[in-house]
């Protein structure tokens, strides 16, 4: 090692003393005022019950979370008798795809009864509607076209008639409006318009005789190499024709552990598992991640006993507070709705994967660990990014087109969340923020570290691409999700005062040591590889 690089490799040593010491700070300020906050508030914020943690009051305000939460026990129960039902029937008589098809199908649609009631027949028509045109269309030349306008109608539609009614359909029917279930089933449809595209798209594809080579792929797939099968595999290798069966199709629409929220899975990955079980995780490591889901479970009633971010994001308190306050609880916002997320999801995921099915993790990394959009959204609500790639942004043109694609891949995801302006607001800004990180990265590819002057430019130029990337994520979920498009104004006359940019400046220089943090651990895991 020449004397260059010790003294860049003692350099960083220190930085990274100096950088977890900040952190560390950092996150004391941050749940100190957060604790502060809530405690000053709590008597003027909406949302709150009675918590059992001492006499902390509970932050329940995200609807979301709330209903999540109060039917734990009985998804619990209920999941782990469709699992131990739909187990014990494979075993028991050697059930193999079709015979599991149907199996799943019957648990699922008594399922859906319980939720939905009488609408349980809209999904059925709409889903057999959807499945007839799909098999007569096929061979036509503008089948894809037609699969999208269909279900993007479907999407629409559902919307607008918030589920249609009974007596507008036939006026006899009208009795069975008084049945509707306790959720509503236009929501939960969102995910089976994903599923009728992607089973759409997978026939399609079929047909057309794709030549996938496996050998090639298990070569370069450390997974695969290992003897296991992992989802990229399941997802491209195509199924036989037989396979895409009408109780497949519905089976894999209703599915039961996976309707409500996902993940998403493609159907050819749906299919195969559903004839050969996952093997990849075992009873140990099922356990494992079941117990991970009960610490972040605990994590998260820390979280809302402690701090009430949510239920000042859906008040007008925050309006009132200083611009330090107003970044603690967006930054608080963003933790929170990754957690809320994360557990929902891997909750769902576990049920499936002890079925047999194994979708994909929807949170890989934690929020505080992604320092560019590309890598945020791969792992934020990672399945459905998945499934943009392979039935969106593939079919546009890829790479080649992408400063285009993105805008009608994000429009959709907005239009697909809720018909709503902010979300709309929320896209839009996304692809924007999207243009200069892409700008960025031309740049960084067409340069080269010749030295150790050129590695350290680079590192310092990740980290405040970085900060900045990390900045217009907040803006533009804030926008969505918290403050929607008239509180722009708002956010900017708030931290371009005299008050707001020491706070402005402090941000962008916590974003940076985050970044320069996150390089370091992308270090650390490429060394283990």
């Amino acid at each position: 090692m020449n004397k260059s690089n010790k003294s860049l490799s003692l350099w960083k040593k220190s930085e990274l003393v100096i950088l977890i010491i900040y952190a560390l700070c950092f996150y004391i300020i941050v749940i100190r005022q957060s604790l502060q906050l809530s405690h000053d508030y709590s008597w003027r914020l909406h949302g709150l019950q009675p918590g059992w943690i001492s006499d902390w009051s509970n932050d329940v305000s995200d609807s979301q979370w709330r209903n999540f939460r109060g039917n734990l026990p009985v998804l619990t129960i209920v999941f782990g008798i469709f699992i131990l039902i739909a187990n014990t029937l494979r075993a028991k008589y050697c059930l193999k795809g079709k015979g599991m098809s149907v199996v799943w199908l019957l648990i699922s649609l008594s399922y859906l009864s319980y939720l939905h009631e009488a609408c349980v027949l809209f999904v059925v028509s709409i889903a057999s509607i959807n499945f007839l045109l799909i098999k007569t269309l096929v061979h036509t030349k503008y089948f894809l076209v037609v699969l999208w306008m269909i279900n993007i109608s479907w999407l629409l539609c559902n919307r607008i008639y918030e589920g249609y009614l009974f007596s507008n359909i036939w006026q006899h029917l009208e009795v069975l409006d008084s049945y509707r279930g306790s959720f509503r089933w236009h929501i939960c449809f969102n995910f089976v318009i994903l599923r009728m595209i992607s089973f759409g798209y997978d026939y399609y594809w079929a047909h057309q005789n794709p030549r996938y080579d496996q050998k090639k792929h298990i070569q370069r797939c450390s997974i695969c190499s290992s003897g296991k099968i992992c989802y990229h595999l399941l997802q491209e290798r195509s199924i036989q024709l037989h396979e895409f069966s009408f109780s497949t199709y519905l089976c894999y629409l209703t599915y039961a552990p996976l309707y409500i929220a996902g993940p998403i899975i493609s159907f050819n990955a749906f299919a195969s598992q559903l004839d050969v079980p996952q093997k990849n995780n075992s009873l140990c490591a099922m356990a494992w991640y079941g117990a991970r889901w009960i610490l972040c479970l605990i994590l998260m009633e820390l979280m809302t006993h402690l701090f009430h971010y949510n239920a000042f994001a859906i008040s007008d308190s925050w309006q009132q507070l200083s611009p330090f306050e107003v970044f603690i609880i967006g930054y608080g916002v963003l933790n929170f709705m990754w957690l809320k997320f994360l557990l929902i999801w891997r909750y769902f995921r576990f049920w499936s994967l002890i079925g047999g099915i194994e979708a994909p993790e929807n949170m890989p990394k934690c929020i505080n660990n992604c320092y560019n959009l590309e890598s945020f959204w791969k792992n934020w609500h990672a399945s459905f990014n998945k499934w943009l790639v392979r039935y969106m942004y593939i079919p546009l043109g890829g790479s080649q087109r992408k400063l285009l694609n993105v805008w009608v891949v994000f429009t959709f995801v907005a239009i697909w969340h809720d018909l709503e302006w902010k979300l709309l607001s929320w896209a839009w800004l996304t692809c924007l923020f999207f243009i200069p990180e892409l700008l960025v990265k031309s740049a960084v590819t067409a340069f080269k570290a010749k030295n150790v002057f050129g590695e350290f430019i680079l590192r310092e130029f990740y980290a405040v691409s970085g900060a900045i990337t990390i900045t217009c994520l907040m803006v533009a979920n804030l926008v969505g999700y918290v403050i929607g498009p008239s509180g722009i104004n708002w956010l900017i006359s708030r931290f371009l005062r005299k008050e707001g940019l020491p706070i402005l400046g402090g941000m962008f220089t916590t974003f940076y040591v985050g970044t320069k943090l996150m390089l370091y651990i992308q270090e650390a895991e490429q060394r283990k590889k």
